[in-house]
Protein backbone atom coordinates (compact mmCIF):
# COMPACT_ATOMS: atom_id res chain seq x y z
CA UNK A 1 0.00 0.00 0.00
CA UNK A 2 2.86 2.34 0.84
CA UNK A 3 4.48 1.60 -2.49
CA UNK A 4 1.26 2.46 -4.34
CA UNK A 5 0.90 5.70 -2.38
CA UNK A 6 4.51 6.63 -3.11
CA UNK A 7 4.01 5.98 -6.82
CA UNK A 8 0.86 8.08 -6.89
CA UNK A 9 2.60 10.91 -5.09
CA UNK A 10 5.52 10.79 -7.52
CA UNK A 11 3.11 10.86 -10.46
CA UNK A 12 1.29 13.87 -9.04
CA UNK A 13 4.55 15.73 -8.50
CA UNK A 14 5.71 14.95 -12.05
CA UNK A 15 2.38 16.12 -13.48
CA UNK A 16 2.55 19.32 -11.46
CA UNK A 17 6.07 20.01 -12.70
CA UNK A 18 4.94 19.42 -16.29
CA UNK A 19 2.07 21.89 -15.89
CA UNK A 20 4.30 24.54 -14.31
CA UNK A 21 6.94 24.09 -17.03
CA UNK A 22 4.37 24.32 -19.81
CA UNK A 23 2.82 27.47 -18.35
CA UNK A 24 6.26 29.01 -17.86
CA UNK A 25 7.31 28.24 -21.43
CA UNK A 26 4.13 29.72 -22.91
CA UNK A 27 4.24 32.78 -20.68
CA UNK A 28 7.90 33.33 -21.51
CA UNK A 29 7.16 33.16 -25.22
CA UNK A 30 4.18 35.50 -25.04
CA UNK A 31 6.10 38.00 -22.94
CA UNK A 32 8.93 38.01 -25.46
CA UNK A 33 6.46 38.49 -28.32
CA UNK A 34 4.70 41.32 -26.50
CA UNK A 35 7.91 43.23 -25.78
CA UNK A 36 9.23 43.19 -29.32
CA UNK A 37 8.16 46.01 -31.55
CA UNK A 38 9.03 44.73 -35.04
CA UNK A 39 6.12 42.78 -36.58
CA UNK A 40 6.60 39.92 -39.00
CA UNK A 41 4.51 40.76 -42.02
CA UNK A 42 2.25 37.96 -43.11
CA UNK A 43 2.89 35.75 -40.11
CA UNK A 44 -0.76 35.55 -39.11
CA UNK A 45 -2.11 34.85 -42.58
CA UNK A 46 0.64 32.65 -44.04
CA UNK A 47 -0.40 29.55 -42.10
CA UNK A 48 -4.09 29.87 -41.21
CA UNK A 49 -5.21 27.64 -38.40
CA UNK A 50 -1.76 27.38 -36.79
CA UNK A 51 -1.74 28.83 -33.28
CA UNK A 52 0.80 31.55 -32.58
CA UNK A 53 1.64 29.66 -29.39
CA UNK A 54 3.60 27.16 -31.49
CA UNK A 55 6.83 28.98 -30.69
CA UNK A 56 7.66 27.26 -27.40
CA UNK A 57 9.51 24.21 -28.70
CA UNK A 58 10.55 21.18 -26.76
CA UNK A 59 14.17 21.40 -27.87
CA UNK A 60 14.19 25.03 -26.70
CA UNK A 61 12.86 23.83 -23.37
CA UNK A 62 15.87 21.52 -23.18
CA UNK A 63 18.15 24.54 -23.38
CA UNK A 64 16.48 25.98 -20.29
CA UNK A 65 16.96 22.90 -18.09
CA UNK A 66 20.14 22.38 -16.06
CA UNK A 67 22.16 19.41 -17.29
CA UNK A 68 21.69 17.44 -14.08
CA UNK A 69 17.91 17.44 -14.51
CA UNK A 70 17.71 16.50 -18.19
CA UNK A 71 17.88 12.69 -17.88
CA UNK A 72 14.84 12.72 -15.60
CA UNK A 73 12.86 14.96 -17.95
CA UNK A 74 13.77 13.44 -21.29
CA UNK A 75 10.61 11.38 -21.58
CA UNK A 76 8.36 14.38 -21.15
CA UNK A 77 10.37 16.53 -23.52
CA UNK A 78 9.79 14.16 -26.40
CA UNK A 79 6.01 14.27 -26.09
CA UNK A 80 4.80 17.62 -27.38
CA UNK A 81 7.45 19.55 -29.26
CA UNK A 82 6.04 22.67 -30.91
CA UNK A 83 7.15 24.37 -34.05
CA UNK A 84 9.13 27.42 -35.09
CA UNK A 85 10.29 30.33 -32.95
CA UNK A 86 9.01 33.11 -35.17
CA UNK A 87 10.20 35.76 -32.73
CA UNK A 88 13.80 35.00 -33.59
CA UNK A 89 13.34 35.92 -37.24
CA UNK A 90 11.40 39.00 -36.18
CA UNK A 91 14.00 40.37 -33.83
CA UNK A 92 16.99 39.72 -36.06
CA UNK A 93 15.23 40.99 -39.15
CA UNK A 94 16.16 44.59 -38.38
CA UNK A 95 19.92 44.23 -38.29
CA UNK A 96 22.30 46.18 -40.51
CA UNK A 97 24.18 43.96 -42.92
CA UNK A 98 27.85 44.78 -43.37
CA UNK A 99 29.16 42.02 -45.62
CA UNK A 100 31.21 42.80 -48.70
CA UNK A 101 29.28 44.00 -51.74
CA UNK A 102 30.55 43.33 -55.24
CA UNK A 103 28.14 44.64 -57.88
CA UNK A 104 29.68 42.59 -60.69
CA UNK A 105 29.35 39.38 -58.70
CA UNK A 106 25.84 40.33 -57.61
CA UNK A 107 24.78 40.69 -61.24
CA UNK A 108 26.28 37.31 -62.12
CA UNK A 109 24.36 35.68 -59.29
CA UNK A 110 20.96 36.71 -60.65
CA UNK A 111 21.10 35.16 -64.10
CA UNK A 112 21.10 31.59 -65.41
CA UNK A 113 24.18 29.40 -65.22
CA UNK A 114 26.52 30.34 -68.06
CA UNK A 115 30.02 29.80 -66.72
CA UNK A 116 30.15 26.03 -66.45
CA UNK A 117 28.86 22.96 -64.68
CA UNK A 118 27.53 23.45 -61.13
CA UNK A 119 29.47 20.35 -60.02
CA UNK A 120 33.01 19.27 -60.82
CA UNK A 121 35.30 16.44 -59.76
CA UNK A 122 32.24 14.37 -58.96
CA UNK A 123 31.07 15.84 -55.62
CA UNK A 124 32.28 19.45 -55.43
CA UNK A 125 30.58 22.67 -56.31
CA UNK A 126 32.21 24.22 -59.37
CA UNK A 127 35.23 26.40 -58.73
CA UNK A 128 33.58 29.23 -60.64
CA UNK A 129 30.73 29.10 -58.13
CA UNK A 130 33.14 29.24 -55.20
CA UNK A 131 34.77 32.28 -56.80
CA UNK A 132 31.38 34.00 -56.98
CA UNK A 133 30.58 33.30 -53.33
CA UNK A 134 31.66 36.42 -51.43
CA UNK A 135 33.38 36.16 -48.09
CA UNK A 136 30.71 36.97 -45.53
CA UNK A 137 32.20 38.50 -42.42
CA UNK A 138 35.86 38.73 -43.35
CA UNK A 139 38.49 38.14 -40.68
CA UNK A 140 39.65 41.74 -41.08
CA UNK A 141 36.12 43.02 -40.56
CA UNK A 142 35.50 40.68 -37.62
CA UNK A 143 38.78 41.69 -35.95
CA UNK A 144 37.94 45.38 -36.30
CA UNK A 145 34.44 44.83 -34.91
CA UNK A 146 35.77 42.90 -31.93
CA UNK A 147 38.22 45.68 -31.09
CA UNK A 148 35.49 48.32 -31.25
CA UNK A 149 32.97 46.24 -29.28
CA UNK A 150 35.44 45.61 -26.45
CA UNK A 151 35.91 49.35 -26.01
CA UNK A 152 32.33 50.52 -26.52
CA UNK A 153 30.12 51.64 -23.64
CA UNK A 154 26.73 49.88 -23.49
CA UNK A 155 23.92 52.39 -22.96
CA UNK A 156 20.83 50.17 -23.24
CA UNK A 157 19.72 46.58 -22.76
CA UNK A 158 16.33 45.41 -24.02
CA UNK A 159 14.58 42.22 -25.22
CA UNK A 160 15.18 41.22 -28.80
CA UNK A 161 17.62 38.30 -29.00
CA UNK A 162 15.50 35.24 -28.32
CA UNK A 163 14.92 34.21 -24.71
CA UNK A 164 14.45 36.79 -21.98
CA UNK A 165 17.81 35.75 -20.54
CA UNK A 166 19.41 37.25 -23.67
CA UNK A 167 19.33 40.97 -24.39
CA UNK A 168 19.82 43.37 -27.29
CA UNK A 169 22.57 45.83 -26.35
CA UNK A 170 22.95 49.30 -27.82
CA UNK A 171 26.43 50.81 -27.76
CA UNK A 172 27.15 54.50 -27.28
CA UNK A 173 27.78 54.90 -31.02
CA UNK A 174 24.33 53.47 -31.88
CA UNK A 175 25.49 50.04 -33.06
CA UNK A 176 23.97 46.93 -31.49
CA UNK A 177 24.90 43.45 -30.37
CA UNK A 178 23.12 40.41 -28.96
CA UNK A 179 24.18 39.68 -25.39
CA UNK A 180 23.78 36.01 -24.50
CA UNK A 181 23.79 35.40 -20.79
CA UNK A 182 22.67 31.80 -21.13
CA UNK A 183 20.92 29.54 -18.66
CA UNK A 184 24.40 28.20 -17.88
CA UNK A 185 27.91 28.37 -19.33
CA UNK A 186 27.11 25.59 -21.85
CA UNK A 187 25.24 27.93 -24.15
CA UNK A 188 27.81 30.73 -24.06
CA UNK A 189 30.56 28.20 -24.72
CA UNK A 190 28.56 26.63 -27.55
CA UNK A 191 27.96 29.97 -29.24
CA UNK A 192 31.58 31.01 -28.87
CA UNK A 193 33.34 27.78 -29.82
CA UNK A 194 31.04 27.22 -32.80
CA UNK A 195 32.12 30.64 -34.07
CA UNK A 196 35.80 29.70 -33.85
CA UNK A 197 35.27 26.23 -35.33
CA UNK A 198 33.54 27.86 -38.29
CA UNK A 199 36.60 30.11 -38.66
CA UNK A 200 38.85 27.03 -38.76
CA UNK A 201 36.67 25.61 -41.52
CA UNK A 202 36.69 28.84 -43.52
CA UNK A 203 32.93 29.35 -43.04
CA UNK A 204 32.31 33.10 -42.75
CA UNK A 205 28.52 33.19 -42.38
CA UNK A 206 28.58 33.79 -38.60
CA UNK A 207 28.50 37.36 -37.26
CA UNK A 208 31.60 38.41 -35.29
CA UNK A 209 31.62 37.63 -31.58
CA UNK A 210 33.39 38.64 -28.38
CA UNK A 211 33.21 37.61 -24.75
CA UNK A 212 32.65 40.15 -21.99
CA UNK A 213 32.58 39.92 -18.21
CA UNK A 214 29.74 41.62 -16.37
CA UNK A 215 31.06 44.36 -14.12
CA UNK A 216 28.60 47.13 -13.28
CA UNK A 217 31.45 49.26 -11.90
CA UNK A 218 33.24 49.26 -15.26
CA UNK A 219 32.73 52.02 -17.79
CA UNK A 220 31.34 49.53 -20.33
CA UNK A 221 28.44 48.32 -18.13
CA UNK A 222 27.85 51.19 -15.68
CA UNK A 223 25.05 52.80 -17.71
CA UNK A 224 22.94 49.62 -17.60
CA UNK A 225 23.51 48.72 -13.96
CA UNK A 226 19.80 48.88 -13.08
CA UNK A 227 18.83 46.74 -16.04
CA UNK A 228 21.41 44.11 -15.10
CA UNK A 229 20.07 44.07 -11.55
CA UNK A 230 16.49 43.61 -12.80
CA UNK A 231 17.61 40.72 -15.01
CA UNK A 232 19.32 39.14 -12.00
CA UNK A 233 22.48 38.57 -13.96
CA UNK A 234 25.38 37.43 -11.78
CA UNK A 235 28.24 39.82 -11.26
CA UNK A 236 31.40 38.71 -13.12
CA UNK A 237 29.48 36.28 -15.32
CA UNK A 238 30.97 35.80 -18.78
CA UNK A 239 28.57 36.61 -21.63
CA UNK A 240 28.93 36.59 -25.41
CA UNK A 241 28.17 39.55 -27.68
CA UNK A 242 27.51 38.99 -31.38
CA UNK A 243 27.06 41.75 -33.93
CA UNK A 244 23.45 42.73 -34.61
CA UNK A 245 22.71 42.75 -38.34
CA UNK A 246 19.59 44.12 -40.00
CA UNK A 247 17.66 43.82 -43.24
CA UNK A 248 17.60 40.04 -42.99
CA UNK A 249 14.71 37.71 -43.77
CA UNK A 250 13.78 34.14 -42.96
CA UNK A 251 14.93 31.15 -45.01
CA UNK A 252 12.83 28.15 -46.03
CA UNK A 253 14.57 24.80 -46.42
CA UNK A 254 15.23 24.23 -50.15
CA UNK A 255 13.34 21.40 -51.82
CA UNK A 256 16.35 19.02 -52.26
CA UNK A 257 16.86 18.98 -48.48
CA UNK A 258 13.27 18.24 -47.50
CA UNK A 259 12.02 14.88 -46.33
CA UNK A 260 10.25 14.03 -49.60
CA UNK A 261 13.41 14.58 -51.66
CA UNK A 262 16.17 12.12 -52.49
CA UNK A 263 18.71 14.64 -51.26
CA UNK A 264 21.18 17.11 -52.72
CA UNK A 265 23.56 15.11 -54.91
CA UNK A 266 25.39 15.60 -58.23
CA UNK A 267 22.75 13.73 -60.26
CA UNK A 268 19.84 15.74 -58.87
CA UNK A 269 17.32 16.49 -61.60
CA UNK A 270 17.02 20.22 -62.17
CA UNK A 271 20.35 21.14 -60.60
CA UNK A 272 21.62 22.40 -63.94
CA UNK A 273 18.48 24.50 -64.49
CA UNK A 274 18.88 26.62 -61.37
CA UNK A 275 20.08 30.22 -61.40
CA UNK A 276 23.55 31.05 -60.16
CA UNK A 277 22.01 32.68 -57.09
CA UNK A 278 20.07 29.53 -56.24
CA UNK A 279 23.21 27.40 -56.58
CA UNK A 280 25.16 29.76 -54.32
CA UNK A 281 22.47 29.48 -51.67
CA UNK A 282 22.56 25.68 -51.90
CA UNK A 283 26.34 25.82 -51.51
CA UNK A 284 25.94 27.73 -48.26
CA UNK A 285 23.37 25.18 -47.07
CA UNK A 286 25.93 22.41 -47.54
CA UNK A 287 28.42 24.37 -45.41
CA UNK A 288 25.71 24.83 -42.78
CA UNK A 289 24.90 21.11 -42.69
CA UNK A 290 28.58 20.20 -42.29
CA UNK A 291 29.00 22.71 -39.45
CA UNK A 292 25.81 21.67 -37.66
CA UNK A 293 26.80 18.02 -37.88
CA UNK A 294 30.23 18.68 -36.39
CA UNK A 295 28.78 20.75 -33.54
CA UNK A 296 25.67 18.54 -33.09
CA UNK A 297 23.54 21.70 -33.25
CA UNK A 298 19.96 20.43 -33.00
CA UNK A 299 18.30 23.85 -33.09
CA UNK A 300 18.13 24.37 -36.83
CA UNK A 301 17.37 21.87 -39.62
CA UNK A 302 17.53 18.91 -37.23
CA UNK A 303 14.75 20.38 -35.10
CA UNK A 304 12.58 20.76 -38.19
CA UNK A 305 13.14 17.12 -39.07
CA UNK A 306 12.23 16.12 -35.52
CA UNK A 307 9.02 18.18 -35.69
CA UNK A 308 7.77 16.40 -38.81
CA UNK A 309 6.17 13.71 -36.68
CA UNK A 310 3.38 16.11 -35.71
CA UNK A 311 3.80 19.02 -38.15
CA UNK A 312 3.98 17.92 -41.78
CA UNK A 313 4.43 21.51 -43.00
CA UNK A 314 7.33 22.51 -40.78
CA UNK A 315 9.76 22.50 -43.74
CA UNK A 316 7.55 25.05 -45.49
CA UNK A 317 8.23 27.60 -42.76
CA UNK A 318 11.38 29.54 -41.96
CA UNK A 319 14.28 27.50 -40.66
CA UNK A 320 15.20 28.28 -37.09
CA UNK A 321 18.29 30.42 -36.46
CA UNK A 322 19.00 30.99 -40.14
CA UNK A 323 18.51 34.28 -42.00
CA UNK A 324 19.31 35.71 -45.41
CA UNK A 325 20.50 39.03 -46.78
CA UNK A 326 18.69 40.77 -49.66
CA UNK A 327 21.19 39.33 -52.13
CA UNK A 328 20.93 35.77 -50.83
CA UNK A 329 23.85 35.34 -48.43
CA UNK A 330 22.94 33.14 -45.47
CA UNK A 331 23.69 34.21 -41.89
CA UNK A 332 24.02 31.47 -39.25
CA UNK A 333 22.81 32.91 -35.94
CA UNK A 334 22.23 31.70 -32.38
CA UNK A 335 24.55 28.70 -32.28
CA UNK A 336 24.36 28.15 -28.52
CA UNK A 337 22.90 24.64 -28.96
CA UNK A 338 26.09 23.47 -30.66
CA UNK A 339 29.14 21.67 -29.28
CA UNK A 340 28.83 21.64 -25.47
CA UNK A 341 25.08 21.34 -25.06
CA UNK A 342 24.64 19.54 -28.36
CA UNK A 343 27.15 16.93 -27.23
CA UNK A 344 25.44 16.49 -23.86
CA UNK A 345 22.11 15.55 -25.48
CA UNK A 346 23.64 13.77 -28.47
CA UNK A 347 21.85 10.47 -27.94
CA UNK A 348 18.49 12.15 -28.26
CA UNK A 349 19.26 13.81 -31.61
CA UNK A 350 21.90 11.66 -33.30
CA UNK A 351 19.58 9.83 -35.71
CA UNK A 352 18.32 13.18 -36.99
CA UNK A 353 21.88 14.52 -37.40
CA UNK A 354 22.73 11.42 -39.45
CA UNK A 355 19.62 11.81 -41.60
CA UNK A 356 20.42 15.44 -42.39
CA UNK A 357 24.05 14.70 -43.23
CA UNK A 358 23.12 11.76 -45.46
CA UNK A 359 20.92 14.08 -47.52
CA UNK A 360 23.98 15.91 -48.91
CA UNK A 361 26.60 14.63 -51.34
CA UNK A 362 27.81 17.92 -52.84
CA UNK A 363 30.34 19.97 -50.90
CA UNK A 364 32.36 23.14 -51.10
CA UNK A 365 35.89 22.06 -51.94
CA UNK A 366 37.60 24.60 -49.69
CA UNK A 367 35.55 23.54 -46.67
CA UNK A 368 36.16 19.88 -47.46
CA UNK A 369 39.92 20.40 -47.66
CA UNK A 370 39.92 21.76 -44.11
CA UNK A 371 37.83 18.85 -42.86
CA UNK A 372 40.26 16.42 -44.50
CA UNK A 373 43.21 18.20 -42.87
CA UNK A 374 41.60 18.06 -39.40
CA UNK A 375 40.87 14.37 -39.95
CA UNK A 376 44.38 13.45 -41.07
CA UNK A 377 46.22 15.48 -38.45
CA UNK A 378 43.70 14.61 -35.73
CA UNK A 379 44.46 17.92 -34.04
CA UNK A 380 41.04 19.59 -33.94
CA UNK A 381 41.27 20.20 -30.18
CA UNK A 382 44.69 21.86 -30.42
CA UNK A 383 43.78 23.98 -33.45
CA UNK A 384 40.49 25.16 -31.98
CA UNK A 385 42.00 25.90 -28.57
CA UNK A 386 44.89 27.87 -30.10
CA UNK A 387 42.58 30.02 -32.23
CA UNK A 388 40.23 30.56 -29.29
CA UNK A 389 43.02 31.66 -26.94
CA UNK A 390 44.70 33.87 -29.52
CA UNK A 391 41.46 35.65 -30.40
CA UNK A 392 39.64 35.87 -27.08
CA UNK A 393 41.19 37.44 -23.94
CA UNK A 394 38.47 35.91 -21.73
CA UNK A 395 38.91 32.37 -23.04
CA UNK A 396 40.36 31.15 -19.75
CA UNK A 397 37.42 32.63 -17.82
CA UNK A 398 34.81 30.85 -19.91
CA UNK A 399 36.73 27.61 -20.34
CA UNK A 400 37.02 25.13 -23.19
CA UNK A 401 35.72 21.71 -24.21
CA UNK A 402 36.28 18.87 -21.81
CA UNK A 403 38.56 16.04 -22.93
CA UNK A 404 35.44 13.94 -23.54
CA UNK A 405 33.80 16.55 -25.73
CA UNK A 406 37.06 17.22 -27.59
CA UNK A 407 37.05 13.52 -28.44
CA UNK A 408 33.45 13.75 -29.63
CA UNK A 409 34.38 16.63 -31.94
CA UNK A 410 37.28 14.69 -33.47
CA UNK A 411 35.05 11.65 -33.90
CA UNK A 412 32.47 13.74 -35.75
CA UNK A 413 35.18 15.16 -38.00
CA UNK A 414 36.26 11.60 -38.79
CA UNK A 415 32.66 10.57 -39.53
CA UNK A 416 32.13 13.58 -41.79
CA UNK A 417 35.31 12.62 -43.65
CA UNK A 418 33.98 9.07 -44.11
CA UNK A 419 30.71 10.44 -45.45
CA UNK A 420 32.62 12.52 -47.99
CA UNK A 421 34.50 9.39 -49.04
CA UNK A 422 31.18 7.55 -49.37
CA UNK A 423 29.92 10.28 -51.70
CA UNK A 424 33.17 10.12 -53.65
CA UNK A 425 32.75 6.39 -54.15
CA UNK A 426 29.18 6.85 -55.28
CA UNK A 427 29.46 9.90 -57.51
CA UNK A 428 33.06 10.50 -58.52
CA UNK A 429 36.63 11.18 -57.48
CA UNK A 430 37.54 13.20 -54.38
Amino acid sequence: MRAVSANLLALLILSACSCVFYIWSTLDTRLERHKRSVPLSGTESFHPGVSTDLSAKTFRALLAVPAAQRPHLRGRFEVHNLTGERDQAVSVGSRDYHMNVDNKRSAQREGPVKLGSPVEDGIFWGEWLEDLLPVGFTEEYARAWRERARGHRIVQLEPGCGRISNQLATFADGTKACVRYGINADQVQGETLTYYLASLLGITNLPPLILAQLNVDSEQWASVRRRIDSLQWSERAVVSLTEWVSNLTGVVTPAPLRQESNGLHPLLEGLWNRTTGELLELMQWTDLIMLDFLTANFDRLVSNLFSLQWDSRVMERDTNNLLKTPRGDLVFIDNEAGLVHGFRVLNMWEKYHNTVLSSVCVFRKRTTQRVVELHRRRNSRIRLLELYRESEPLSSELGFLSDEHSGVLQDRIDRLYKHILHCKGKYGQL
